[in-house]
């Protein structure tokens, strides 16, 4: 499985559409392992560009702080599955998080949009 993380400076990049590079990485679904990371400089930004770049580099699923409408419906149609909401870190810590069911997810950073998120870890009863 591909995991797509949109980067500035190493940690998860705030808006999407701003990413400055994407780490692509091979995680292993069953063991929940990292197989492999490459990072991709980010093609020059243009209206819906970045979900069929992904798709073309056999991205399966996407983690974002903040991700757009229009873009949410093209990775939907893609069959790319998102969280978005996700919290600043670095790929590694963010997977990690997603694969024990510990990601922690808030607002859609991209503030023009509606807030959506995929999954969110279960609330702790006190």
């Amino acid at each position: 499985m591909r995991i797509a993380i949109p980067l500035n400076e190493g940690c998860l990049a705030n808006r999407f559409g701003q990413a400055t590079v994407f780490a692509l990485i091979d995680v292993d679904p069953v063991s929940k392992k990292i197989l492999s990371r490459k990072d991709v400089d980010a093609p020059p930004h243009q209206p819906e560009l970045f979900p069929q770049w992904l798709a073309d580099r056999k991205v399966r699923f996407v983690i974002a702080g903040g991700l757009g409408k229009r873009a949410q419906d093209l990775f939907f149609q893609h069959q790319i599955g998102m969280v978005i909401g996700a919290e600043t870190n670095t790929p590694e810590k963010l997977i990690a998080d997603y694969f024990h069911g510990t990601l922690q997810t808030g607002e859609n950073a991209c503030s023009e949009c509606f807030i959506v998120s995929i999954k969110q870890p279960k609330k702790r009863e006190s």
